[in-house]
C-alpha cells in the first residue's frame, strides 16, 4: 500500500510540475516602463498565436521611414473584443501607444490603437 501511495504522489507531483510550466507566461521584461505614442502606417497585421502582431512604418524626425512592430494580446481575446483578421489592413493610418521595447528596439507592447476617425480599438473584451 505504501508503494502505491508513493507512486501516486510522484505522479501527482510530476503532473503539477509539467502543468506549471504550461500555465506560465512571460512577463514584460522585454519592454521598458516608458509609454510612447506614435503615428504610423500599417504594413502588416498578423492575427496569430500566441500574440497578434502589428507591423507599421513611422516617419522619424529626419523624415526617414522606420519599421516598427507592436505586440497585442492573443487573437482569441481580440476576437472576443470584436476583432477579425481584417481589423487592421496595410495602408491604415493609426496612432499607437505602448511600452517601448528595450535595447533601442523599434517595438511596442501596445496598449492603445486609435483609428483616423478617432475610434479607439477595443483591445480586451468587456
Amino acid at each position: 500500500m505504501r508503494a502505491h501511495k508513493l507512486g501516486l504522489l510522484l505522479t501527482v507531483l510530476s503532473v503539477l510540475g509539467i502543468s506549471g510550466s504550461a500555465f506560465a507566461h512571460h512577463g514584460g521584461a522585454a519592454y521598458t516602463s516608458t509609454v510612447i505614442t506614435i503615428k504610423g502606417t500599417v504594413t502588416s497585421f498578423e492575427f496569430t498565436n500566441p500574440h497578434s502582431q502589428v507591423y507599421f512604418d513611422v516617419k522619424n524626425d529626419k523624415g526617414e521611414i522606420e519599421h516598427w512592430q507592436g505586440s497585442l494580446t492573443a487573437p482569441n481575446k481580440l476576437a472576443r473584443a470584436g476583432w477579425t483578421k481584417h481589423t487592421l489592413s496595410p495602408g491604415d493610418q493609426i496612432t499607437i501607444s505602448g511600452r517601448l521595447g528595450k535595447n533601442s528596439a523599434k517595438s511596442l507592447a501596445i496598449n492603445k490603437i486609435i483609428m483616423p476617425s478617432g475610434e479607439s480599438l477595443q483591445l480586451m473584451e468587456d
